[in-house]
């Protein structure tokens, strides 16, 4: 695939939350090119861990997007924490199949990718970070995409 095919893609895309209105607790924030977007998104049940809380996603896209998986991770800033769940890494690296070469298809898309995420917080109910969190976060020198998690625990 071509950068071009990678360009049209998200150039539709981006069209398509602009022109409509994307899910219920999912924001678009800035989409200045086609390299880097910035979301927001919200639990919208009446989970008490994510209750009140708005968490920033930024998605960089590579040349080969669709075919491979955009980069997303989890923002802090001073009104936006990294939320607290089992596979979000304090650094805001998440740990999630769907963002990974095996679990990526080429018909997900920003909007997917955000549901998914939302989902998987709302299904949460440990206040917990991954194990080996302050390890992985002082080492780590990867980029999320080049890292290969050990997916092991669906039920979080």
């Amino acid at each position: 695939m071509s950068a071009q095919f990678a360009t049209k893609r998200l150039g539709k895309e981006l069209q398509k939350i602009r022109n409509s209105r994307l899910p219920p607790g999912i924001e678009l924030v800035s989409a200045e090119n086609l390299e880097e977007w910035l979301l927001d998104i919200q639990v919208l049940d009446d989970n008490p861990l994510y209750q009140n809380q708005t968490y920033r996603l930024k998605f960089r896209f590579g040349s080969t997007y669709p075919i491979e998986p955009p980069e997303v991770v989890f923002v802090k800033l001073s009104d936006r924490p990294i939320p607290m769940h089992p596979h979000i890494y304090s650094n805001g690296i998440i740990c999630l199949d769907l963002l990974g070469q095996q679990g990526w298809s080429p018909v997900q898309n920003v909007e997917s990718v955000c549901m998914s995420l939302q989902s998987m917080l709302t299904g949460n109910s440990k206040n917990e970070r991954p194990p080996g969190d302050d390890d992985f976060v002082r080492a780590n020198q990867l980029r999320p995409k080049d890292i290969e998690f050990y997916y092991h625990d669906n039920t979080v």
